[in-house]
Parts: C-alpha cells; sequence; structure tokens
C-alpha cells in the first residue's frame, strides 16, 4: 500500500494501516541484496550523525503519537517510549548505533505492543498479511 492510498480518517482500522505504513518505513523498506535482511528509513538514517538518529527518533515517535490516540495504557505507553529512546541513544554511538538499528528494532517492536492492544480491544481491525 502506498502513503498517499492511506485513509486519513480517525477511525481505529485507519490508525492500524497508518501505524503499520509507518513501520514498514522505518524498519522495511528494502531487503538488502545477498544478506536477505530488511532495512529501514531509521537504519539509512542513523548512518547521519547525531541528526539522522534525532529524525528518525521523531519519526518513530508519530507511532506512539498514534498510540495515545488509540487508548493504550500509561505502561504500554512508557514501553514504547523506551523502546525509542533506547533505539536513539544506542544511535549516538558510532558503528554500535548503526549495528543496532539492524538488532533492535524499535517501531516493530511498538507496531507488536499497538497490535496487542487492538486485537484485544478492537478485533475487527485484524489485518492478515499474506
Amino acid at each position: 500500500m502506498s502513503f498517499d492510498a492511506l485513509p486519513l480518517d480517525k477511525g481505529i482500522a485507519a490508525s492500524r494501516q497508518r501505524i503499520e505504513a509507518m513501520e514498514r518505513l522505518l524498519e522495511r523498506a528494502i531487503v538488502l541484496p545477498g544478506l536477505n535482511r530488511p532495512l529501514g528509513l531509521d537504519a539509512i538514517l542513523g548512518l547521519v550523525p547525531v541528526v539522522g538518529d534525532i529524525a528518525a527518533a521523531a519519526l518513530g515517535s508519530y507511532i506512539i503519537w498514534e498510540a495515545r490516540n488509540l487508548g493504550l495504557s500509561r505502561f504500554q505507553m512508557a514501553r514504547m517510549m523506551g523502546n525509542v529512546g533506547f533505539d536513539a541513544l544506542l544511535g549516538f554511538v558510532p558503528l554500535v548505533g548503526d549495528a543496532a538499528d539492524f538488532l533492535f528494532r524499535s517501531n516493530t517492536r511498538n507496531l507488536r505492543i499497538i497490535r496487542k492492544h487492538l486485537d484485544k480491544h478492537h478485533p475487527s481491525t485484524v489485518t492478515v498479511e499474506g
């Protein structure tokens, strides 16, 4: 699904689609040939010292903002903020941060938290990936 086709309404299903699209952009936009590992904008931005890590954290914060609008608990929100914060802090360490972008995917972890919440409280929004 392209970004221009994403729904802009305030519905839960629309919000879920936007969150999943953002996670896909940040963590799995392309697959590295030869390594067969997904790579996203988060890892690419992480190659730019300081500014790139701040931009990646800001984009990851969009997912948290959407989650707040979905009514996730304070504990879930704190976990999500911790994931993005930890990823950003790792990013400030040269080389370690770049490697961590392949191993610690904060946006994928946050998507998992959101999906678990939505599957429990709004089962009609469940999407089947194929």
